[in-house]
C-alpha cells in the first residue's frame, strides 16, 4: 500500500474532490491510499482505522463461513464507501475487502473525523442514498440468478471484475457468487471462447469482444 504525499497527494484531491459530500472540511487530515491488485484493504474481522470514498479501481469483498468456505459476496466501484458499516455499528464483523485492480481511495481518519461525520447530516443523508443502492443492488443480484441464463449473469460478472482487459477469477469463487456448478460454468466459459468474444491464455482470458459482452449483461440493466 502506498501513501501518497506532497505533490501526487495534492493533486489527487483536487482532480477528485469530495468536498461536496460534507458540511465540515475534510481535507486537514484525510489520506490518499493506494492498493495494488490482490493487496487487503481491509482484512477480515479487523475493524479499519479509515473510512474509505473509493477514487479509482475496485475491490471484492469477502466474508468467511462458520465451515471455513470463504464466499464473494459483492464488489466495490468508484464512488463508493468501505467501512461506513464499522463507521455506523460499534460492533460489527468487518468482511475483507481485497482490490482487485489497482485501486485508490481516500481515507478519513475515525479517530478525528466519527464523531464530525456521524454529526453532519448532508453526510449521512449521502450515505442513506449509497446503503440503499447497496440493498437494491443485492436483491437484484439474488432475483438475477433465478430470472436469468448464466450467461447474461458471467457477461456482467468478466466485465466487472477483468483488469486491463484480463479476466483472472477462480472458477470455484465464480460458481459460488453466481450459485451455478462447474461444469456449467466451464461450458459457457468454452462457448465464450468458441464466438470469440474471449481468447484463453494459460490460466486467465483476454477479453476480445467487449461489445458482445457489455450487450449479454445489459439484459440485466434494462430488466
Amino acid at each position: 500500500m502506498e501513501i501518497y504525499k506532497g505533490e501526487k497527494k495534492r493533486i489527487c484531491l483536487e482532480k477528485y474532490s469530495i468536498a461536496h459530500l460534507f458540511s465540515f472540511p475534510v481535507e486537514e487530515f484525510i489520506e490518499v491510499h493506494e492498493y495494488r491488485r490482490d493487496e487487503w484493504i481491509i482484512q477480515e474481522g479487523m475493524r479499519p482505522d479509515f473510512l474509505f470514498y473509493v477514487i479509482e479501481g475496485k475491490a471484492k469483498i469477502y466474508v468467511t463461513h462458520q465451515n471455513g468456505k470463504v464466499s464473494l459476496i459483492n464488489f466495490i466501484n468508484a464512488n463508493e464507501y468501505i467501512g461506513e458499516m464499522e463507521l455506523l455499528n460499534d460492533v460489527y464483523y468487518t468482511k475483507g475487502i481485497q482490490a482487485s485492480t489497482k485501486t485508490v481511495c481516500f481515507a478519513l481518519p475515525f479517530h478525528c473525523y466519527r464523531t464530525q461525520l456521524l454529526e453532519d447530516a448532508k453526510f449521512l443523508r449521502e450515505l442513506t442514498r449509497f446503503l440503499s443502492g447497496k440493498a437494491t443492488f443485492m436483491a437484484a443480484k439474488y432475483s438475477q440468478s433465478l430470472a436469468f441464463p448464466l450467461e447474461n449473469r458471467l457477461a456482467d460478472f468478466i466485465l466487472q471484475t477483468a483488469d486491463e482487459g484480463v479476466y483472472k477469477e477462480k472458477h470455484v469463487t465464480v460458481c459460488d457468487y453466481l450459485g451455478v456448478s462447474y461444469r456449467h460454468l466451464l461450458h459457457v466459459l468454452t462457448q465464450f471462447c468458441e464466438k470469440g468474444y474471449l481468447q484463453k491464455e494459460g490460466r486467465n482470458y483476454q477479453i476480445k469482444q467487449y461489445g458482445s459482452l457489455k450487450e449479454l449483461a445489459g439484459v440485466l440493466k434494462n430488466k
